[in-house]
This record gives structure tokens, sequence and C-alpha cells, in this order.
């Protein structure tokens, strides 16, 4: 059950993976990860590179949705928890990067340490060329929507949906907090890195409790 949920969550929000007759390579290569119900949790505060990784092909136009909710660990100003697409390696230990890639990164610090890095809540974006190399591409203040941040949103899930063309290098992140998620923000990859294609998407937290689930609900 666990390894089902586990690949329903990160596999079956892309759309190519419910053709699929068996269970995909995975693994766990870092944090502290359980599950309740149809929930993966990762309960490690402490863990700064905690990560799934589901083996999952990709090419051409893909979407992706699954749900977060917030568990704790924000307490010491710092935490994040994001998505890579289009990786074509991945590695079984701790690892800053993720094979060649792209990190769609949600932030909250109140001390970032790069100066490129707003204070406060922003989303990244990142280019991963190895295991140990990311270079920072995109870099979006989202303080205006602090506000919304209070006890009582965060303790329901966040819907996340991700529309990405590996041919045309376009990448749509629509707004969690439109109830319709009819607007997003969109950019696109540098030309030299397409065709995106790949065999792996991971999800990863750092110092943060997060919970995840397949769907938008």
């Amino acid at each position: 059950m666990k390894r089902m949920i586990f690949c329903i969550l990160v596999l079956g929000i892309s759309v190519c993976v419910f053709a699929q007759t068996s269970l995909p390579e995975h693994s766990f290569p870092s944090g502290s990860w359980t599950v309740s119900g149809n929930r993966a949790y990762q309960n490690n505060a402490d863990a700064r590179l905690a990560r799934v990784n589901v083996r999952a092909p990709q090419s051409g136009a893909m979407e992706y949705e699954f749900n977060a909710r917030y568990e704790g660990g924000i307490e010491d100003g710092h935490g994040g928890f994001g998505i890579h697409l289009f990786a074509d390696s991945v590695h079984n230990t701790d690892a800053w990067g993720c094979g060649v890639s792209y990190l769609l990164w949600l932030n909250y610090d109140e001390n970032p340490i790069d100066s490129r890095i707003p204070r406060g809540l922003s989303a990244q974006v990142y280019r991963s060329y190895s295991h140990s190399r990311m270079d920072l591409v995109e870099s979006i203040d989202l303080n205006s929507y602090l506000d919304l941040l209070t006890d009582e949103v965060l303790s329901y899930p966040v819907p996340f949906k991700v529309w990405a063309d590996g041919d045309t290098g376009e990448v749509r992140v629509f707004d969690p907090s439109d109830p319709d998620l009819e607007y997003y923000y969109f950019f696109f990859v540098n030309r030299g890195d397409l065709p995106l294609r790949g065999n792996w998407v991971a999800l990863r937290t750092n110092g943060l409790k997060v919970s995840f689930a397949p769907g938008l609900e």
C-alpha cells in the first residue's frame, strides 16, 4: 500500500502514468516518510534534502497535479518544498541537485543567505545540472500572499497544478489561490535545453514537515 500511494502521488500527477500496468521504480533516499490514508508525510523538520524519487518517462506536454499541506517546521523561520521535472537521473542518497532537471520551489526564509532570494515568501526556478550543482534561474517575491497564510489556511491542503511542454520549453504554474485554477504564471526554459526529456520526477522538502497527496483536493 505504501508503494502504491507514493507511485500514485508522484507519478499520478503525470498524465502518462495511468497507462502503466506495473509499479515503476522508486526510492526514498532521504527524509522520514510515512503514509496515512492517501497522504504521504515527510516528518523530519531537520531534513534539508528530503526527497522521494519515482521513475516517470516525460516528453512533450505534461500536466502535474498534487496537493500539499503544511505540517510543521517553520518555527525556525525557514522551510521550503518543490518538485523536480524532467529529471534524467536521480541519486539514492542526500543530494543537492537531481540530475539534469528543473526544480520548481516554494520557499519561506526570514533571513535568506542568497541576496537574489526575497526575504519572506517567494518562489524559485532552479536548473539542475547534476546531483551536486544547481543554478538559480528565476526568483519571484510572493509576499503579497503572506497575509493568506493564517493558521486556518495552513491546516488545509493547497492545490498545485503545473503544465510543462518539453518541446517548446513553456512552463505554467497555476495560482493556487485562484479557486478555479485559471490564472497562471508562465516562463520559458533556456532554448538550449530543448527538447526536455526525463525519466524521473522527485518531490523534495527542506527544513519543513509537509504532507502530499495526489489530485487537487
